[in-house]
């Protein structure tokens, strides 16, 4: 993977690696983001949120909610949230990556630039997410690129009439890798 380069061609500082790139995202970006997380690849691994939540996410001081483009032709893909940027822990939850284009590379291209972001830039000691237990596809993504299950935090999510599970995975800064 190439280094992380910034970039301010076209207004704010974006983070960026030979595929993709990850940029603020702004209110023009707020439909694409909620058809995105209401598709019905995603919706099943996936809360739903309301445009103004995410609306207000964006605004958040200790958070990054960011859009994923291809590189190439500047298209989005997907989207990203972290919280906990401020974290007097130094602890950054990876708390959403949603990904419209499957299959093309674009999610692990930035779960990487993720995991550089927050080690190399942020020098944060641990990112952590969780991730749904019957989202095996996910789940392989993380323990592919390092991350550890910490625990299950059982039936803890009520989605319609049932409750789902939650799989807690982390990555402390001594085990990053470049």
């Amino acid at each position: 993977m190439a280094a992380i380069q910034r970039s301010i061609d076209d207004g704010p500082i974006v983070l960026q690696t030979d595929s993709v790139r990850l940029r603020p995202t702004t209110a023009d970006d707020l439909d694409f983001v909620v058809q995105t997380e209401q598709d019905e690849d995603n919706r099943p691994f996936v809360g739903q949120w309301p445009r103004e939540r995410h609306r207000d996410t964006c605004a958040e001081p200790n958070a990054a909610h960011l859009i994923i483009e291809t590189i190439a032709d500047r298209r989005a893909v997907g989207y990203v949230i972290l919280t906990g940027l401020g974290d007097a822990n130094e602890t950054v939850e990876l708390l959403r990556i949603v990904v419209s284009d499957k299959g093309q590379g674009h999610g692990r291209a930035t779960l990487q630039l993720i995991k550089r972001f927050v080690f190399e830039e942020l020098m944060a000691h641990r990112l952590w997410l969780d991730v749904r237990d019957h989202n095996i596809r996910a789940r392989r993504l993380y323990e592919s690129e390092g991350f550890l299950v910490e625990g299950t935090l059982r039936e803890s999510t009520k989605v319609g009439e049932r409750f789902e599970s939650l799989v807690i995975m982390s990555m402390l800064a001594h085990e990053y890798q470049t």
